[in-house]
């Protein structure tokens, strides 16, 4: 997509000259500096050198504070606009030929149109800003599934988080220059500023658009600055466009955690696991288990890129090398791992600060300070009666400062995966764990997951909706077709006897009293356990209308403040609930259409039937 005015190229001196001789980067980086007009053009190379730079320009214009170095090593906060916190799901779109092809789950717009409307909004956009190129890598040098792209942006706020998230700078570049083909993606936060005006904190937009040409293979996003409306390597690439090439090349592209998991006995297992955002994904990858000798070390925590490889096997990547989690509710207790990460070299947003320099949030610790600065930047106090960090507030750190990052993290030959879990966050209905039947009864229970809504996302926090593979917001084409594309990945792997095992789990079932029936977290091991005995044929299981259930002397539950009450409730389900729940899983297919495959209406009406 070309997005021209009659306007020459502006007179912008480059910080540095580019490294590159592809002709299809330089016209891409002029067309955008004659539509956006930027004050200067910047290429990064991402130096060290240039990321002490970003941040010192952040510094100066109060987008970032620094921490106290005693307490929290070469760290920064920074705050955003109150507009300005969270994915806008509302404003983003898909902008495919077809609008078939976008599918019930995504907002489609006619890419002329689009384009149209972007090409307005660009013009200037850039006006007294510097226009960043930044060439990024996602997934390691050398992996059959790592991709390219360029992204374009007048935040160095973004240049600062892109250099923690991807492997950006000169590496990219060289392999763009090797000859690979890359994505493009322009972001502007939208506010020009003219000579001699004074800028904001955090400049943005009211105006917000995140669209996705999956064809053209190109991201388009204005007026944010914030997460992953922003930081386009993130959900943008890794998911919206990644999974429509992923669809078109016969690899997948999903939103899950990757976990390594050695067992007292030796027994290595790689789980990927799909959960909606702030549902766990983190602290799972991050697991610090309750039972003696077993060991969960960590590749990913969001986001898992997979292939059948020449051997007939699913392998998998992380292709992101960053974090950027949600931080209420990540402490010591909760996820300690995740807390010895982000000991320095962190970037924070929207968490409230110490009177000392430090950062802190709700669930960071207790007892809670009495005194700190909110994300707004006010006072606060326990008495204040909100919330001194936003519900999404986020950490932005290296997966190499991990303590628990596995070494194959940055392989490129990825690893095989043995299990798929699939889960949501649901008060009943579903139990602690089942098995799929089968591989299509997987995909249909990836297909209808359902979560209440979090913070991380526009909507009413705890409504229930139907969240498919934990990709209701990402999947880049038809929802539809992307089940097609799981049963296809199934029978690939079919033919060489191979298909993992997947399972789905629910660590939120509550009691009559709304209390949580499970502890999860470190005690999370206890389900994995069971799940790798069922991978080696250790141990047998219950039938139940939506797949094979623990026995209860089949799950380790000594040392648990549990009833062997609570043990039975989570461990077994009530036909008349799952009956209601298949029937509303065929409502969302009803209204996904005839894209539905046949082989997912068959396992509907198979629920349906068991329980009767």
């Amino acid at each position: 997509m070309t997005l021209l005015n009659a306007a020459d190229v502006p007179t912008a001196t480059p910080h540095r000259v580019p490294e590159t001789t592809r002709a299809d980067v330089l016209a891409f980086v002029a067309d955008i500096a004659r539509l956006t007009k930027p004050a200067a053009i910047h290429w990064c190379d991402g130096s060290l050198a240039e990321r002490e730079a970003v941040l010192s320009e952040l510094v100066a214009a109060g987008t970032i504070e620094k921490l106290n170095d005693d307490l929290r090593p070469n760290s920064y906060l920074a705050r955003s606009d109150e507009s300005d916190v969270a994915r806008v799901e509302s404003r983003t779109f898909i902008c495919s030929e077809s609008e078939k092809d976008a599918g019930p789950t995504n907002n489609w717009a006619d890419p002329d149109e689009m384009r149209a409307t972007l090409g307005g909004l660009f013009t200037e956009s850039m006006r007294g800003r510097t226009m960043y190129v930044v060439p990024f890598l996602m997934g390691p040098v050398g992996s059959p599934v790592t991709r390219v792209g360029i992204e374009i942006t007048d935040s160095p706020y973004v240049v600062a988080s892109m250099g923690i998230m991807t492997r950006m700078g000169r590496i990219a570049l060289d392999v763009i220059e090797a000859g690979a083909d890359w994505v493009k993606a322009v972001h502007s936060v939208g506010a020009p500023l003219e000579h001699g005006e004074a800028d904001v904190a955090w400049p943005s937009n009211p105006t917000k658009y995140i669209t996705h040409f999956p064809e053209t293979r190109e991201i388009w996003s204005f007026g944010s600055a914030y997460g992953g409306n922003a930081l386009l390597g993130k959900k943008s690439f890794a998911l919206r466009i990644a999974s429509a090439m992923a669809r078109d090349e016969g690899w997948l592209a999903e939103h899950m955690m990757l976990v390594k998991v050695t067992s007292p006995e030796g027994q290595i297992a790689h789980i990927a696991a799909a959960f909606p955002s702030a549902c766990g994904k983190t602290n799972f990858a991050m697991m610090q288990p309750t039972l003696p000798g077993w060991t969960v070390e960590t590749l990913g925590d969001d986001i898992v890129w997979m292939w059948v490889d020449d051997d007939g096997r699913l392998r998998g990547i992380n292709p992101e090398a960053g974090f950027f989690g949600v931080a209420p509710g990540t402490g010591m207790k909760t996820n300690p791992v995740a807390m010895q990460t982000l000991w320095g070299n962190t970037l924070f947003t929207n968490v409230a600060r110490t009177d000392d320099g430090d950062v802190w949030w709700e669930g960071m610790s207790k007892p809670v300070p009495q005194h700190l600065t909110d994300w707004r930047g006010q006072s606060w106090t326990p008495e204040s009666g909100t919330p001194a960090a936003h519900p999404n507030s986020r950490f932005t750190v290296a997966i190499d400062q991990c303590p628990s990052a596995a070494s194959e993290w940055n392989d490129p030959r990825g690893v095989v995966i043995d299990a798929i879990v699939f889960g949501g966050r649901r008060s009943d209905t579903m139990p602690l764990v089942v098995e799929a039947r089968s591989w299509e009864h997987g995909v249909y229970l990836g297909a209808t997951m359902a979560s209440e809504r979090t913070a991380a996302a526009e909507g009413v926090v705890g409504e229930l909706r139907r969240d498919p593979f934990a990709m209701a917001p990402f999947t880049g084409y038809n929802v539809g077709d992307h089940w097609s594309h799981w049963l296809h990945i199934g029978e690939r792997l079919a033919a060489s006897g191979t298909q993992p095992h997947i399972f789905h789990v629910n660590w939120f079932r509550r009691d009559s009293d709304g209390s949580f029936l499970w502890p999860g977290f470190g005690d999370n091991i206890r389900v994995v356990q069971w799940m790798m005995d069922r991978l080696a044929g250790r141990v047998g299981a219950s039938d139940s209308p939506i797949g094979a259930l623990p026995r209860l002397g089949d799950l380790t539950l000594d040392g648990l403040d549990m009833t062997i009450e609570a043990a039975h409730q989570i461990l077994t389900v009530d036909s008349d609930e799952i009956r209601a729940d298949a029937r509303d899983a065929h409502n969302l297919f009803a209204s996904v259409g005839d894209t539905v495959p046949a082989a997912l209406m068959r396992e509907n009406a198979r629920t349906l039937q068991l329980c009767d």
